[in-house]
């Protein structure tokens, strides 16, 4: 029987790491998108090699990793080329965490889909949670976090998903916007909540 799966989106500079650390010190699974989207363009991986073929070799560094700065520079601002790129890395990533998810086990995972939103698909989850802030809150956390300038920061944000787009998707929301001990005991509250319907409590 499949697992009962949790996907856990929001928007940048959200939190959305400290929330699935949170969970997984509970003992729930975690598979992050976030990494298998990483590890999927390893060198000697079929989509690093698909990506360098559709984008060029000039996406590659000297040592054959990818140039992931480069790349953003090349689909940023083309959508035709974005999604491009979504069709070669999208299967992959997809595939890779699934075979995760099967050999996970757990009485329930969280899948970490930062873009969840943006893909317009939840079929293959059972719940959504969001790690929602307000606007203001990731902008300030961007500019602290990554020495971005305020228009920079909001430039990020602007490319992704709305965050009433994602408070659309959301079956629960985390309200990140208080200390990591308010943190806790609501990860704590939704923990029992999903051990429950994992359960088959409704």
């Amino acid at each position: 029987m499949a697992p009962f799966r949790v996907a856990l989106t929001g928007g940048i500079a959200s939190g959305k790491s400290t929330v699935a650390d949170l969970f997984a010190a509970l003992g729930v699974p975690v598979i992050d998108t976030d990494v298998i989207a990483r590890e999927v363009v390893e060198p000697g991986q079929p989509a690093l090699e698909e990506v360098a073929a559709a984008f060029g070799p000039g996406v590659l560094g000297p040592d054959g990793r990818l140039d992931r700065r480069r790349l953003r520079d090349t689909v940023f601002a083309d959508p035709t080329a974005r999604r491009r790129l979504e069709a070669i890395l999208h299967p992959a990533i997809r595939a890779r965490m699934e075979a995760q998810s099967r050999a996970a086990g757990g009485p329930y995972q969280l899948l970490v889909i930062p873009l969840l939103a943006e893909g317009g698909r939840r079929d293959h989850v059972d719940r959504v949670l969001l790690v929602d802030v307000p606007e203001s809150v990731q902008v300030e956390r961007l500019m602290r976090r990554d020495g971005s300038s305020r228009e920079q920061a909001q430039a990020a944000l602007a490319a992704q998903a709305s965050r009433t787009a994602r408070q659309a998707i959301a079956d629960d929301v985390i309200e990140n916007t208080g200390g990591v001990e308010a943190l806790r005991a609501r990860v704590a509250e939704l923990h029992g909540e999903y051990l429950r319907l994992a359960a088959g409590g409704r």
